[in-house]
């Protein structure tokens, strides 16, 4: 029988499938997310993420100029300090470890790729949360704004790009950015972590930043079990603030947040693939059980085809240098 429509001649060959394709991955898609370290004289394997680590300052310059040369769209900051304190002291200091980190790297790529800052306040407090906390041990929304304020005028100095607020604290995109316009860096970019779920997937960063966490962060992180309805809710709060970019993160487990999302955004929109997820693929492959390279790619494309035109991926050097580059 002569079928009239037969949908496989569009899969027949590699060229074929190329060119018909909905959905296309590039490195400047891509963003790196990168810890370093303070007092160490060698990067750090991080045991829960292989093949990731806790990089000096001179190794974190060497991988920017690695993600310039892969042609990827950003590279991500995370500091790991010495020193902690109840209020993240280290977080605002010029001569922290982030700040440091984010000059070194500014002047080594200049403009030739985004550099980005994490701005919380979790890998520099000693309790882990990503706020100042009150009497009674909660999270103090009013007085972390204060501290994310001075954060961002302290990470704009060192010259980053994007600014990413990670907290979750409620009015955090509007205090930033009056922060930032008042000092003069009207300029730099605010990345909202708009959609961040207080997930289990996250376990293996807490080593990557030496986390001092104890209980959890339920109570300004989103419920997994909540609906699109409160994910949208936080997005246009974030939006009507002044966001430039929002996030909905992890990435897998909420395609469908993810999908609304980018109906609804007027500006880009970011997925993170969090460490959880890497992990995930990584020890399965290791066991045998997949093809490390295929699962890692078929769950970018994933997130790309739910509609993020950004990906945090900790794949992102390999996936530019070898599977899309």
């Amino acid at each position: 029988m002569q079928l009239p429509v037969r949908p496989r001649r569009l899969r027949a060959t590699p060229a074929m499938r190329r060119l018909v394709t909905d959905v296309r991955l590039h490195p400047g898609d891509l963003v790196l997310p990168v810890f370093v370290r303070e007092g160490i004289d060698a990067p750090q394997p991080i045991r829960t993420l292989p093949g990731v680590v806790q990089h000096t300052r001179a190794s974190l310059v060497a991988t920017a100029k690695e993600a310039v040369a892969a042609g990827l769209g950003g590279i991500m900051l995370f500091g790991v300090p010495e020193h902690l304190d109840a209020v993240g002291s280290g977080a605002d200091d010029p001569d922290g470890i982030l700040n440091v980190a984010l000059k070194d790297v500014r002047d080594a790529v200049g403009d030739d790729i985004v550099v980005m800052a994490d701005l919380c306040l979790d890998e520099f407090t000693d309790h882990g949360h990503c706020g100042v906390l009150d009497a009674a041990g909660r999270v103090d929304n009013d007085a972390t704004l204060e501290r994310y304020a001075s954060m961002a005028l302290a990470q704009a100095a060192a010259g980053a790009h994007v600014l990413g607020p990670s907290g979750m604290m409620d009015g955090q995109i509007g205090v930033l950015r009056a922060a930032l316009d008042g000092a003069g860096h009207e300029d730099v970019s605010l990345f909202a972590y708009a959609v961040k779920y207080a997930s289990g997937f996250y376990g293996p960063f807490r080593e990557a930043v030496n986390s001092q966490l104890k209980g959890d962060r339920r109570t300004y992180q989103q419920d997994p079990a909540a609906g699109v309805a409160e994910a949208l809710r936080e997005v246009r709060l974030d939006l009507d603030e002044g966001a430039d970019m929002v996030m909905v993160k992890p990435g897998l487990p909420y395609l469908d947040v993810l999908r609304a999302v980018a109906e609804v955004s007027d500006v880009p929109v970011a997925s993170y693939q969090v460490s959880g997820e890497y992990a995930m693929v990584e020890f399965a492959a290791q066991a045998g059980a997949l093809d490390r390279d295929r699962v890692a790619l078929e769950s970018l494309l994933a997130l790309r085809r739910a509609g993020a035109q950004i990906v945090l991926t900790y794949w992102a050097l390999d996936a530019a240098r070898g599977w899309i580059g």
